[in-house]
């Protein structure tokens, strides 16, 4: 209880510091001693054992659903998906890191402790800024993007909506060996908000084969003078246009950082599954194709086509490939699964992390 009780008052004391800013008149804008000694301090007093209060009868009741019970001693992340709620009160920070957050102030002030204003309610924070509930607040940071990473400290409680899961997804493809992530050292580096390039479609695409051993195991040259020679990227390259599964950009160029959008990399997808090859120039009709193969739905379809093309939206597609039928007659999945891609448990525990239904 000691502990509990001196980080939550060094919480608060930081809240009702920001909150403080405002106490002094405009021809004082400072805080006076007066209001430190007295205001502050007794409001500080009251609010730890207001909290300690109801922290524990939320424990003895087993409760604590849409209050902000829970405390997080320390820098807390975690990926959330679009509707997923964070609830904060007096000294709740939050810092988000990626995605897009909106913040409904129901009363109260959130200031933006990085750029030291106040926050309007119903505003979308900016990544990398810190934002604190103040004196008397009580705030909802709602996920308004597919997905976002966000850091919080602090007095909180977190609700989850049931909308498309992309997080769970990434997470089952890691466990099928079939994704990941990058070296973005937040957000288990899925980096689900950004843009996939050129060089991570054609990975995926050499993953969804099964022949990514393969690729790495590959030695030689390319044509291509914007890889580097020796490195990994060359290998996944150089294996893809050995085997006729690229063309590259050009003659001379694969331009591995270019952007690649959702009828080039659902065409990737058709040609592992048997239903397309290189040869293919013409990608106009590849999401009807797809829709037709059972690989997407006319939702999926609709979806591709007006949504910008992130990473979250190649994990989308590469997943539910997975029970699509491909030209030799079986589910990709049990394809994969035969070339020892995956095991059948590891299949199974994948299944068990996504909940949300298919678009």
């Amino acid at each position: 209880m000691k502990i509990k009780k001196t980080v939550l008052c060094l919480l608060l004391c930081a809240a009702l510091g920001a909150a403080a800013l405002a106490a002094g008149g405009t021809e004082d804008p400072l805080v006076s001693l007066s209001y430190l000694a007295g205001t502050f301090s007794n409001t500080v007093d009251r609010e730890i054992e207001q909290r300690l209060d109801a922290s524990d009868a939320a424990i003895s009741s087993g409760s604590g659903s849409g209050s902000t019970a829970n405390i997080a001693s320390s820098w807390t992340e975690q990926r959330l998906k679009r509707g997923d709620c964070l609830t904060g009160s007096i000294g709740t920070s939050v810092l988000v890191l990626a995605g897009n957050v909106q913040v409904n102030v129901s009363s109260g002030t959130v200031v933006d402790v990085s750029a030291g204003t106040t926050v309007s309610s119903g505003a979308t924070l900016s990544t990398g800024h810190r934002y604190m509930a103040a004196e008397d607040t009580m705030a909802q940071f709602v996920v308004t993007g597919k997905t976002a990473v966000v850091d919080y400290q602090g007095p909180y409680a977190l609700s989850y909506s049931g909308e498309t899961d992309y997080n769970a997804m990434a997470s089952a493809l890691k466990t099928l060996h079939l994704f990941q992530g990058s070296l973005t050292g937040y957000g288990q580096g899925y980096d689900l908000e950004a843009a996939p390039t050129r060089l991570q479609a054609l990975i995926m695409f050499i993953r969804v084969l099964g022949e990514e051993e393969q690729a790495l195991a590959w030695s030689g040259t390319t044509p291509f003078t914007d890889i580097q020679p020796g490195s990994q990227a060359e290998r996944y390259v150089g294996y893809a246009y050995s085997k006729g599964y690229t063309n590259g950009y050009s003659a001379t160029q694969f331009k591995p950082a270019g952007a690649v959008n959702a009828y080039q990399y659902t065409e990737f997808v058709l040609r592992a599954m048997g239903y397309s090859s290189a040869s293919n120039t013409n990608l106009s009709d590849t999401l009807e194709r797809a829709v037709s193969c059972g690989v997407l739905t006319a939702g999926e379809s609709a979806m591709l086509q007006s949504d910008p093309f992130l990473r979250a939206e190649l994990v989308y597609i590469s997943y539910y490939a997975l029970d699509a039928i491909t030209a030799s007659g079986v589910t990709l999945a049990s394809e994969l699964e035969s070339k020892g891609v995956f095991t059948s448990g590891e299949l199974e525990s994948a299944r068990s992390m996504v909940s949300s239904w298919r678009l």
